[in-house]
């Protein structure tokens, strides 16, 4: 197995391209857990801090907030000043603001915190997908970025189901404290285990970044139909999912069932996700088109959403249909993490290609919780659910249809 050089060949680095793939996926997952701490905490940070469930919806979104403003941005800024210096500086940015946040007495401040910790997740999660190309045998590479695209269920089914159990003991502030440190250990870890650079990069694509100003960076980006497709696409998908999963603790909370087990029951279904992402990965491999994988998730989620909420009061079915709903979504994010680094305009719009994917990704994940959140108030219970999370299915559907007569890369 390859291994990496290090600048003016003194010596290499002792790890192997894919053992240092698999760390950034581990990576990801840590900054995830900052996303995915307040779901098991809502019920007791609402009663702490007096929140109804639209206020509830908004500070489950808010984390979102950076990357729904700055994920392009940040996308750039991570190609200027080098890939790990830019997960580096996130992963201090999420540690900071965890610890800082857990001192916090008022809404509007945790609502700040959580806004500041999405500008350290995206600096953490956006440059991550183009080092994973960089160092990644193109061969391996669909189903590295099928891993990939389980960070963020596999950080909810780890903060679900943990961050359930340590709330049965202890307090919300001090789970902030306990992820804050743990981000800061992975920081220390990523210096030194990522290598720089330098050693990533050819020097000739690092005179290509440098050659770049700014604006054409943003202008070939912008210029592509094909990544606002894709940048699309995620976000209908993650508006849905971040909904769905992000307030089943408090449907189980308020159907009286235990804080442990609604913990384990939701983290069983953020694993699902995680199913359908490496699932995702091998048939890209195969050579699957990306775009029937893409109907395949949208069809899957339409029909277990109107299941789970519209035509059952079962708390058993619900739980089968929602699992369901997570597994064949897993299809999605894979599908458009791969098509996000193999199809941008050009080598040098990786970073910022994935960084307007997951803007767009941040923006759903914000406007999800909420929308479904006021339907559910406005038609006058969750059985209205489905209402909101189809409707982001059928625009999904479109846009896989659109997809589907571009020239799109498979996974082979």
């Amino acid at each position: 197995m390859n291994t990496v050089t290090r600048p003016g060949g003194r010596g290499k680095h002792s790890a192997s391209p894919l053992l240092i793939a698999v760390f950034l996926v581990l990576t990801g997952v840590c900054a995830a857990l900052h996303v995915w701490k307040v779901p098991p905490a809502l019920p007791f940070m609402q009663r702490e801090l007096g929140m109804d469930l639209v206020q509830s919806g908004f500070l489950l979104a808010s984390v979102q907030m950076a990357g729904m403003l700055l994920g392009l941005g940040i996308g750039l800024i991570s190609e200027k000043i080098g890939l790990r210096r830019c997960i580096l500086t996130g992963l201090g940015i999420l540690s900071l603001a965890s610890l800082i946040g857990s001192l916090f007495e008022h809404s509007s401040l945790v609502l700040l915190g959580r806004m500041i910790e999405g500008c350290g997740f995206l600096m953490v999660v956006l440059p991550i997908p183009a080092l994973i190309k960089r160092i990644t045998d193109a061969a391996r590479l669909s189903r590295v970025m099928g891993l990939w695209g389980c960070y963020m269920p596999a950080g909810a089914v780890l903060m679900l189901w943990a961050g359930a159990a340590w709330l049965a003991v202890g307090s919300w502030r001090t789970l902030w404290v306990v992820l804050g440190v743990l981000t800061a250990i992975f920081m220390v870890l990523t210096f030194l285990l990522v290598p720089p650079d330098s050693q990533t990069q050819t020097k000739r694509a690092t005179q290509d970044v440098s050659a770049y100003h700014w604006s054409s960076l943003l202008r070939t980006t912008l210029s592509s139909g094909r990544v606002w497709l894709l940048a699309l696409a995620f976000g209908v998908y993650a508006a849905q999912w971040a909904a769905v999963v992000g307030f089943m603790p408090t449907i189980y909370n308020q159907a009286e069932i235990a804080v442990g087990t609604a913990g384990l029951l939701t983290a069983l279904i953020a694993a699902g996700n995680v199913v359908g992402n490496l699932g995702a990965g091998r048939c890209l491999h195969a050579g699957i088109p990306p775009h029937r994988l893409l109907q395949a998730g949208y069809l899957g989620m339409i029909a277990c959403a109107v299941l789970a909420f519209g035509l059952t009061q079962s708390l058993v079915v619900q739980f089968v249909a929602i699992l369901l709903f997570s597994i064949v979504g897993g299809l999605i994010p894979a599908t458009l993490f791969f098509l996000s680094v193999t199809a941008a305009p050009s080598p040098e719009t990786t970073s910022t290609s994935v960084g307007w994917v997951q803007q767009c990704s941040s923006l759903g994940q914000f406007v999800g919780p909420p929308v479904v959140a006021s339907v559910v108030h406005a038609l006058g219970g969750w059985q209205w659910a489905w209402v909101a999370t189809v409707s982001f299915a059928v625009l999904g559907l479109i846009i896989a249809w659109r997809l589907s007569r571009l020239v799109l890369p498979n996974g082979r």
